[in-house]
């Protein structure tokens, strides 16, 4: 009796010490369940710079695209030396990266220039050098714009990669071809693809050229000269010479209208006379 007692109390305490044991392995394989996920969910994540150039994540984690927006300005400055403020311009477009697509410099009269250039400068010196470019003088006008092309370079980039699919699996289909219409109408189609590919991926790169460097205009003039002494002198010799002249055109031109006149009255008069000192004679006899 005792034995079978003894017996049954060793199977329960095997059987106490396999129940630990499966629970502290299931606990273990917990844990390194919850590492491998959390290396999963976690090993993507690391510093700002990790995250692609063309994509941001909101606040619920999805993914955007970055806004493409191309940026142009148009300056006028007044200067005191036009070729001077055209020589710095530049420099300073030079300085950031930039270069300078178009320059010149024309006289408009009165001892005086003007000057237009047009500068391509990176997105992230924009706004930094119209700053510099204003220093240059006084500002005269200035107009800033945006254009998103955000939208408009998603939908490029998903019709290429449609495209560059489309090319991927024609030229598979030609290497399975047997005949020569199909040989001819795959290398047709695929001659198609490959034309809107170069078209598109032309535009793409225009457009990425576009937002990197920026468009800055910029026209630059010299100021009118003073005239005058300040006390209105030389304004009115000007004028008292200009009354002279209309003065003199005024009674050339009244000269000229009434000696027709004079001279039509002149000749009725001396014909008078001789018809009166002919008529007259002969009444009184």
């Amino acid at each position: 009796m005792n034995n079978k007692i003894l017996a049954i109390f060793i199977i329960f305490i095997f059987v106490i010490l396999a129940g630990c044991l499966n629970t502290q392995n299931y606990q273990m394989n917990g844990v390194e369940k919850f590492r491998s996920v959390s290396d999963l969910q976690y090993s993507g994540l690391g510093s700002k710079e990790s995250i692609s150039v063309d994509e941001v994540s909101n606040a619920n984690g999805k993914t955007i695209p970055e806004r493409k927006v191309i940026s142009t300005a148009t300056l006028t400055i007044e200067v005191v030396s036009v070729q001077v403020a055209i020589n710095d311009i530049t420099n300073i477009t030079l300085e950031t990266g930039g270069f300078v697509s178009s320059s010149s410099i024309s006289d408009i009269g009165s001892n005086r220039k003007n000057g237009h250039l047009t500068a391509r400068v990176p997105q992230k010196s924009f706004y930094s050098t119209i700053e510099k470019i204003d220093a240059l003088g006084t500002e005269k006008q200035r107009q800033i714009s945006g254009q998103d092309v955000t939208e408009e370079f998603i939908d490029l980039g998903a019709r290429l990669d449609n495209l560059q699919k489309q090319e991927t699996r024609l030229q598979e289909i030609l290497k399975m071809a047997t005949t020569v219409k199909d040989i001819i109408e795959v290398e047709h189609e695929l001659e198609r693809v490959r034309g809107e590919v170069e078209s598109l991926t032309g535009r793409l790169n225009y457009l990425n050229q576009s937002v990197e460097m920026s468009t800055i205009t910029v026209t630059v003039m010299e100021p009118a000269p003073i005239t005058g002494d300040g006390w209105g002198i030389s304004d009115a010799l000007r004028d008292a010479v200009r009354g002279f002249i209309e003065s003199v055109r005024g009674i050339i031109i009244f000269t000229g209208f009434i000696i027709p006149i004079l001279i039509y009255l002149g000749i009725a008069v001396l014909i008078a006379l001789g018809i009166k000192r002919k008529i007259l004679p002969k009444l009184k006899r």
